[in-house]
């Protein structure tokens, strides 16, 4: 197939990115989930040229976009010479392959994308793994339709020659093998965090997890209850690695207080499916902090998505709900209704002192025998 005209090689390709309204999209706020989406693209360092912001009716199987809507986008690629396109939604293998080849452009749907921020951020030699895991099953999806015009490479049986494998077998048994060999190593530190769990266990130690929706302020909260250093930035993802400090509550050693990895709408299920090792130790907490951005304008949705990977995790443990960045919120009262409806509930600015007051002293009345609801519970509220 002959390259149009305009088509070039550059260090650093320019780029679109495009913001899709899908019909399947149940967020209430569209333009908070643009804003999300492009907050995704800063996170992962991807220099931009133009952006576009589509509403589709329905979806194509064969190219995501319909047929309007694919010429439409096909000129503005032409015109403006794009060579590469970051979407908002999840395509199939099929749609990027054929989106690529019919608009000349290497093509990043938000699973590449979310996945590429996570091997950046990724630190411990278990957070490593589950991203190197939960990318090879990606990328084996998108094996198929590659290598099909390409003849077997021989091999040979006793002393007569004979076919072996296709290139895209090969690749795909070397992944496999791959991903076997990470799976062994995790089962190595999953036996190390089992031994640690069943220790504190057997001494009764109290255990509480920070959850929520990524950049809610989970690691902030934890540096300023155990006094620690966790890296706290504010962008999608700053923490993968579970971190677990003491925690000290007027003196007192109430237990261990553990952060854990954000989560977001359309969380890619090969990442779910890699983390549940980690996130396994929100099935042995005593209690979730589940901390929310109150000033996110989508902040009930943040709450529905936790909410919802939480019963596919199969967790349902005593929550408290922490409601972050309250400073940013004018007219509090405004929101009580709302708020009466995630009981209990503790508003906090995680970055005073002051401001995780009533947190403070949730905390140092708490203890594991205390009858709080569980998530399930609530799931009707939302």
């Amino acid at each position: 197939m002959t390259k149009p005209a305009f088509y070039t090689t550059k260090p650093h390709p320019k780029t679109l990115i495009i913001g899709v309204e899908a019909p399947y999209n149940r967020t209430l706020n569209i333009d908070a989930y643009f804003d999300e989406f492009v907050s995704l693209i800063e996170t992962s360092k991807t220099p931009y040229d133009a952006e576009l912001y589509l509403k589709l009716r329905t979806i194509d199987p064969t190219y995501f976009f319909t047929k309007g809507k694919l010429v439409d986008l096909k000129k503005f690629v032409e015109e403006n010479q794009i060579r590469h396109i970051v979407i908002s939604e999840q395509l199939t293998p099929t749609q990027e392959r054929n989106l690529s080849s019919y608009l000349y452009c290497s093509i990043t749907d938000r699973t590449r994308l979310i996945l590429e921020i996570f091997e950046k951020a990724a630190h411990s030699a278990e957070g490593q793994a589950q991203v190197a895991i939960a990318k090879m099953r990606f990328e084996k999806t998108r094996l198929a339709g590659k290598g099909v015009g390409l003849a077997q490479q021989k091999g040979s049986i006793g002393v007569r020659g004979g076919f072996g494998e296709t290139l895209k077998e090969r690749e795909s048994r070397h992944i496999e093998e791959t991903i076997n060999k990470l799976k062994k190593q995790l089962e190595t530190l999953q036996k190390n965090r089992d031994t640690q769990r069943k220790q504190r266990l057997s001494k009764r130690i109290p255990h509480i997890c920070l959850i929520g929706y990524t950049n809610a302020g989970k690691s902030t909260i934890l540096n300023a209850l155990t006094k620690s250093d966790v890296l706290a930035e504010d962008k999608l993802f700053a923490t993968l690695d579970t971190t677990t400090r003491k925690l000290f509550i007027n003196g007192k050693e109430k237990g261990l207080l553990s952060d854990t990895v954000g989560f977001i709408q359309q969380l890619p299920p090969h990442l779910i499916d890699a983390f549940k090792s980690t996130l396994s130790e929100l099935e042995h907490a005593d209690l979730l902090l589940h901390v929310i951005d109150i000033s996110a304008p989508d902040w009930e949705s943040h709450i529905k998505v936790v909410y919802e990977i939480l019963d596919d995790l199969g967790v349902d443990k005593p929550m408290l709900h922490v409601f972050n960045k309250c400073d940013k919120i004018h007219n509090i009262e405004a929101l009580q209704t709302k708020l009466e409806k995630y009981q209990p509930y503790v508003m906090v600015d995680a970055l005073s002192k002051e401001g995780l007051t009533l947190l403070i002293e949730f905390l140092d009345e708490w203890e594991p025998s205390i009858q709080i609801p569980t998530n399930k519970k609530l799931a009707g509220f939302i």
